[in-house]
């Protein structure tokens, strides 16, 4: 753990193959480190000899098809392995997740989401600017998740854009793909499915649309999110879910 991090930070494009970057630790003054900032989104950093990962989560998540190059998005096919390889690396103690998104495509944000609910390692997410729509299930995926007070979440119906069948079958799949959402985001907070519904279906908030906007402490009182907090909240307890993991782990061996 003192070593190399992550070695998805050591590969780069050269003639020689067997080259190698420097040492993480030797990376953060240098220019190519925070090219891979802006290029990925994501950077490691440490506190003492606990070591974890922060993904950003921004701008409009990318399902099956690609959105045009002028959209902020977030790449569910970038994001997944990711998340394996930081699950499995045992370099990593924990995942830092930063959320500012628009929402996007269902499917994608819950195949993000469930993958972030069933890691083994420690996470803490927490939502800055925006946790939108499908935002809102990738938010209350990690073990625990925090809010800026400045932010919003905005809760609303399944949409679809493009040709609709005017059947019955449709209206039950939209049903169906809506009951999806709402049971993940009632098993992963504080939230119940009843109230959930409720706030998907108020007509008296959105002027062009039905829903519900939660800011910060909105978002805490419904149960939605666990607390409101800043960046060094979140990082704190994420450190400290570390440390009692590593605790319970040596009382387990013992």
């Amino acid at each position: 753990m003192n070593k190399k991090f992550f070695d998805a930070f050591t590969a780069q494009d050269s003639d020689d193959e067997t080259k190698t970057e420097p040492d993480l630790t030797e990376q953060f003054n240098g220019d190519n480190y925070h090219e891979r900032i802006g290029n990925i989104g994501s950077v490691i950093t440490r506190r003492g000899d606990k070591v974890i990962y922060c993904l950003t989560i921004i701008g409009q998540i990318e399902g099956h098809y690609v959105l045009p190059s002028s959209n902020k998005t977030t790449k569910y096919e970038h994001v997944i392995p990711q998340l394996v390889a930081i699950d499995e690396d045992e370099r990593i103690d924990g995942l830092l997740i930063l959320l500012n998104t628009a929402g996007g495509d269902v499917e994608a944000g819950l195949a993000i989401a469930e993958l972030i609910s069933g890691m083994k390692k420690p996470s803490v997410s927490i939502v800055l600017g925006g946790g939108h729509s499908i935002g809102i299930p990738l938010a209350v995926a990690s073990d625990k998740c925090y809010i800026a007070k400045s932010a919003s979440m905005t809760v609303h119906p399944v949409r679809t854009t493009g040709l609709t069948v005017g059947a019955p079958q449709t209206f039950e799949y939209f049903r169906r793909m809506q009951d999806r959402i709402t049971t993940f985001v009632s098993e992963n907070s504080n939230i119940s499915k009843e109230r959930y519904n409720e706030l998907v279906l108020n007509t008296g908030e959105l002027v062009t649309d039905i829903g519900t906007i939660l800011e910060g402490e909105e978002a805490v009182a419904e149960g939605l999110v666990d607390e409101v907090g800043t960046l060094s909240d979140a990082t704190d307890c994420l450190f400290s879910m570390i440390r009692k993991s590593d605790a319970n782990e040596s009382d387990n061996s013992n």
